[in-house]
């Protein structure tokens, strides 16, 4: 049978290093597959995430040669290279243990960016009915599918020089609750968006886009709360 060379990142938060497997290659293997197989088969030690295998979770993220992706969701046969390949954690994130990464300052910023809805009515009211075809509805939508896999975190350049930058998903977030009519606070968005690590130090290099499984566009979003931003500011509103 043939084998591939694969290396793995091994370690923790102190530090580690690339530890060198013989995986078999197999048909349709995915690099989630690879990663399990040297699990069971290879050092039962290896610690990873996943949950869904099929591209629902976005928990099984890792670094592929290098470039952020589902594992689960990656074909051997797209990114083998010389017959071998390099599994890294994400970037950006603390290691807990191997590939598994700590996901809080992830979510922490997600928070600090605004992203929780701020009610203006009480389960009481009348549920408010909204035109699915208004502008900021159509633009909206095309920001909810974040599933919060950290791919775009992992993949930008200004977290990784940057370590209060709210980040692509984060800002993404506050732009659809800032759309959203029934969010009551909106100068609260704006306020946590405008700050140090917010979204004017994003430097628009696209990486978000580019690498966003789920096809989202996070720079648009930062540029809308940048043009929004910015004409609260000569408005005197912040």
């Amino acid at each position: 049978m043939q084998e591939m060379d694969v290396s793995v990142w091994r370690g923790d938060a102190g530090g580690g290093g690339l530890e060198q497997f013989k995986v078999p290659a197999q048909e349709s293997q995915t690099i989630l597959d690879v990663v399990a197989w040297i699990q069971q088969y290879a050092d039962p030690t290896l610690s990873y995430r996943y949950a869904c295998r099929v591209g629902m979770c976005g928990s099984c993220a890792m670094m592929v040669n290098g470039v952020p992706r589902w594992t689960c969701r990656t074909h051997v046969n797209k990114v083998l290279k010389d017959n071998a390949i390099t599994i890294a954690p994400l970037r950006n994130l603390p290691v807990i243990k191997d590939l598994a990464t700590d996901m809080d300052p992830f979510f922490d910023k997600w928070v600090a960016a605004g992203g929780v809805h701020h009610p203006g009515k009480s389960r009481d009211d009348a549920i408010e009915i909204l035109d699915p075809a208004t502008p900021a509805r159509v633009e909206t939508d095309t920001g909810i599918e974040c599933i919060n896999c950290s791919v775009c975190y992992a993949a930008c350049d200004t977290v990784a020089n940057n370590a209060d930058f709210l980040g692509p998903a984060a800002l993404q977030r506050a732009w659809t609750l800032y759309l959203d009519p029934k969010d009551a606070d909106p100068s609260a968005i704006l306020d946590a968006v405008s700050g140090r690590g917010g979204c004017h130090n994003c430097h628009s290099q696209g990486s978000c886009t580019l690498y966003c499984p789920n096809e989202l566009n996070p720079m648009k979003a930062i540029a809308g709360l940048k043009r929004v931003t910015a004409a609260a500011f000569f408005k005197g509103g912040r």
